[in-house]
């Protein structure tokens, strides 16, 4: 069984970004992300209202890295410590050396390729410091840009689950990638 440990924490550098630790700092812009109805789509949770669920959250974050349970990184660019975005292995898995990738990102950064390169990063952290066999994304079907982000790093489509999620008073599809560590 995988043993995980994010203790030093690892950031994550690309040709243009920093993944970094999210911290209390970044309350407004994880409140622009989690309480924007366009970024938050796709993910059946409830929008956040305050800086104080914001905060809930981030501490929601660090106790996930502390337990060694998931980990998420705040993606900024390397010229600004500002978060735009977010990005993640959540529900790890060690006994099946499996975890789960999730990310997103403020509108004003869309389509500029900063997902593609993030999930690049974290894909390679999941494979070769965590030593996963497999990352899955579970995306909702009509999510077309996250499944170009994952087709552009190899994920494959390998299920598409009927009414797999009841949330707001409706079932919701699920759509499943994976990735195989075959290096």
């Amino acid at each position: 069984m995988l043993t995980i440990n994010f203790n030093p924490f690892p950031d994550l550098e690309t040709e243009r970004l920093l993944l970094r630790r999210v911290n209390a700092g970044d309350v407004k812009e994880i409140l622009m992300l989690r309480s924007n109805p366009e970024t938050m789509q796709y993910i059946p949770r409830p929008l956040l209202k305050t800086d104080e669920e914001a905060l809930e959250h981030i501490a929601m974050i660090d106790q996930k890295i502390e337990a060694n349970e998931g980990i998420n990184w705040a993606i900024t660019l390397k010229d600004s410590p500002k978060l735009i975005g977010i990005i993640g292995h959540y529900r790890i898995k060690p006994e099946h050396y499996r975890a789960e990738i999730g990310y997103m990102l403020l509108p004003d950064y869309h389509k500029r390729g900063i997902i593609t390169e993030a999930v690049k990063a974290a894909v390679h952290y999941g494979f070769h410091d965590l030593k996963l066999h497999s990352i899955e994304a579970v995306i909702a079907p009509e999510n077309i840009g996250s499944a170009k982000v994952l087709e552009k790093n190899g994920f494959i489509k390998e299920a598409h689950f009927k009414e797999y999620e009841f949330y707001n008073g409706k079932f919701l599809d699920s759509v499943i990638y994976s990735l195989l560590d075959h290096s």
